[in-house]
């Protein structure tokens, strides 16, 4: 059975079968306010599987809300397809362009929002934290994280873009790093009153 589901300038058919063969499902964000980054993988007796990687492209929405909107939306419509159990996006990371930070920040926010609505839970990793655990090396280029992505999944293509390849790695991270019960250098939301809890600044 496909879905086929549209806004502007986006169409993506996809599966709506869970393969419930899978051990746990991990879904990985890489957001942008231009182009947000996907990856979707499967665990299944300790082994990674490819599930799917792709791109959000918001460059034609008419302002910085609409994209927002956009990404909640395509991500909720991930997770209702998939059922990750869990998800994993890229932490914030300071520049020196204190309005690109926002957008950014507001983009990871509503990518999280996604998420917590549908109480799955939340894990961050910094960008090289990342790097580190899919190359080995925290100063990786993206050409050679896509590289690692392509030997680790056994792909013979990737995606043209590396938003996708970055996201996925960002599912690999996860994998690699998290063990339950155990310490992690991430951080971890259940719901919405841990998120709340850990970041009191936020609400007024």
């Amino acid at each position: 059975m496909l879905t086929i589901f549209k806004r502007v300038n986006f169409t993506f058919a996809l599966s709506v079968a869970k393969d419930n063969t899978y051990d746990k499902i991990i879904l990985g964000i890489d957001p942008g306010t231009n182009i947000s980054g996907y990856g979707v993988i499967g665990i299944k007796k300790n082994q990674l599987n490819y599930i799917s990687m792709g791109i959000f492209d918001l460059r034609s929405e008419i302002n910085h809300a609409m994209k927002l909107q956009s990404i909640f939306d395509q991500c909720s419509k991930l997770i209702d397809t998939y059922l990750p159990d869990e998800f994993a996006i890229e932490a914030p990371f300071y520049g020196k362009n204190a309005q690109s930070m926002l957008k950014l920040g507001r983009a990871q926010g509503v990518s999280m929002a996604a998420a917590l609505n549908r109480n799955i839970p939340i894990f961050e990793y910094a960008p090289r934290r990342i790097k580190q655990s899919v190359t080995g090396r925290g100063t990786a280029t993206k050409e050679q994280v896509a590289g690692m992505v392509k030997s680790l999944l056994n792909l013979e293509t990737l995606h043209s873009k590396f938003d996708a390849t970055d996201a996925i790695a960002i599912a690999i991270c996860h994998y690699f790093t998290y063990k339950p019960g155990q310490d992690h250098s991430g951080t971890h939301y259940n719901n919405w009153n841990s998120f709340i809890n850990k970041n009191p600044d936020k609400i007024k």
